[in-house]
């Protein structure tokens, strides 16, 4: 309360207390009382104030308490004596008054000392709570026995340690997936590195002939081509991650897509014996993407999905349409993801238990899901008795 405030209070109340008099006695008695409310009112007015303005000389909430009940009963107690010399009360009723008053008081000192060990009971929990987040232990939580102001600070610093706890997981979660990538990376770059710097110098030391040599040159050439892809889709995954992507959007007809994607890997199933189907019905709604990038997706599923089916197994696509969203799913006969696995199918570099060595640097399924998310979609597995089944849903034109 500003002290104007309080002064007015104050004023209005030695008014109220002094017209009473004068209205049940007499006027001079209402023009003492008014003076000597007055009085009482303003020093103990004062000296609230300054005490409220040096709070913290005073120290612990419990001692500031102390202070401010000694003074409202200290001033009351020199209040009663100002009326028994100004309004000649005996002193055996002032004396009984006073003790009246220093009893009451007692009862109220009491009664406060119970609420204000709650209050500081409140007070120290949340204190030791901010205090072992600032430790770093986010486990914590503040407890109060009301609800009050002191409740409400209590849930906000239990929120802000959750809060904290969830972005330290993440953070952790953000390291951890930075060492991995770094050890991925160190993987696949170390196997064709040793490759080139064992053929080169076989070239250098002229160990072998000329159509070792030219065999040996066609080695290099293919793994420097491996190192440039890897390169690339790195550096496409990252751009993807970032956000810093510039598409042209348009409606792809999905029948034109797939029959496209099949027809273009139609010889590679072949060459394994492996049937390529596609099923794509009459009305499914167009959807609203890249085509290029779309593709690129569709190219990435269906390589995997024919090298992980047998021979004389099948692979599939079908397209459907699925509300304001259309479905793809791209199915294969083959061995299928182990369940240990399938949470980590479309993280980068990860290689399940049954994939197999030499097959790419696990980056596709990684970047195929991070084209289809910037796309407005998703992508999962769907569940199988046998094989594999891979899921896309996007947007469809007309959203």
């Amino acid at each position: 309360m500003s002290a104007a405030r309080g002064l007015a209070m104050v004023v209005g109340l030695a008014v109220l207390g002094g017209a009473t008099i004068a209205g049940v006695y007499a006027p001079p008695d209402g023009l003492i009382t008014l003076v000597l409310l007055l009085a009482i009112g303003l020093v103990q007015l004062a000296l609230a104030h300054t005490i409220a303005a040096h709070r913290a000389a005073l120290g612990s909430l419990r001692r500031q308490f102390q202070v401010g009940l000694a003074l409202a009963i200290g001033v009351s107690l020199a209040g009663i004596g100002a009326v028994a010399l100004a309004m000649f009360v005996s002193p055996h009723d002032a004396l009984v008054l006073g003790l009246m008053l220093v009893f009451s008081a007692a009862l109220g000192a009491y009664s406060a000392s119970l609420l204000a060990a709650g209050v500081l009971g409140d007070v120290r929990s949340v204190q030791g709570a901010v205090k072992a987040v600032g430790e770093g232990r986010l486990d914590v939580s503040a407890r109060t026995t009301a609800s009050d102001e002191l409740a409400e600070l209590a849930h906000a610093a239990n929120e802000a340690a959750s809060i904290l706890a969830v972005r330290e997981a993440e953070r952790d979660a953000a390291w951890k997936a930075h060492r991995d990538l770094i050890a991925a990376v160190s993987h696949d770059l170390r196997t064709p590195l040793t490759s080139l710097r064992l053929l080169s110098e076989a070239i250098e030391d002229e160990v072998a002939g000329p159509d070792e040599r030219t065999r040996y040159l066609g080695e290099i050439s293919n793994q420097i081509g491996s190192l440039g892809h890897l390169v690339d889709d790195l550096f496409e995954l990252s751009r993807l991650e970032a956000g810093d992507i510039e598409w042209t959007m348009a409606q792809v007809e999905l029948d034109e897509l797939v029959g496209e994607a099949v027809e273009t890997l139609q010889p590679q199933a072949r060459a394994k014996g492996i049937k390529l189907l596609s099923t794509v019905p009459a009305g499914t709604a167009p959807a609203r993407a890249n085509p290029e990038r779309l593709q690129r997706v569709l190219f990435n599923l269906l390589q995997n999905a024919i090298r992980h089916t047998p021979t004389d197994g099948s692979v599939w696509v079908l397209a459907e349409s699925a509300g304001d969203h259309v479905e793809l799913e791209i199915a294969d006969s083959g061995e299928g993801i182990d369940a240990s696995d399938r949470e980590r199918v479309f993280e980068p570099f990860f290689r399940g238990a049954r994939s197999r060595a030499g097959e790419g640097a696990g980056l596709g399924l990684a970047i195929s899901r991070a084209i289809v998310e910037a796309h407005g979609g998703r992508i999962w597995l769907a569940e199988s008795t046998s094989g594999t089944r891979v899921r896309l849903s996007l947007p469809t034109a007309g959203v």
